[in-house]
């Protein structure tokens, strides 16, 4: 069964730190970007960061210069480091992944649990 399942999320004071990880696992043929998303209470889920295969980049313009999305694809994982994080970065955050399940399969979105990320005094 694939699934990806994220870590490292909790509680941090403003102008903390955290690292999110996620790692995919199963039987899996290939895995195209990956990425971040996160959704506040109320509100719809949003964009956080995206990385290709190659290593591109994005960022939503809220956590550029504080966020940073990395993979390391001998693991099938992908992280969030984020730092000088503020109350309205507190959100549920989700990984996401393109899965390519057989060489001659299309890709498909796979969707992490979600992990809590909590910013407060």
């Amino acid at each position: 069964q694939v699934q990806l399942v994220e870590s490292g999320g909790g509680l941090v004071q403003p102008g903390g730190s955290l690292r999110l990880s996620c790692a995919a696992s199963g039987s899996i043929f290939s895995i195209g970007a990956m990425g971040w998303y996160r959704q506040a209470p109320g509100k719809q889920r949003e964009l956080v960061a995206t990385i290709t295969s190659g290593g591109s980049t994005n960022y939503a313009d809220s956590v550029k210069g504080r966020f940073t999305i990395s993979r390391d694809n001998a693991k099938n994982t992908v992280y969030l480091q984020m730092k000088s994080l503020k109350p309205e970065d507190t959100a549920v955050y989700y990984c996401n992944a393109r899965l390519q399940l057989g060489p001659f399969t299309p890709s498909y979105d796979y969707w992490g649990q979600g992990t809590r990320v909590t910013v407060s005094s």
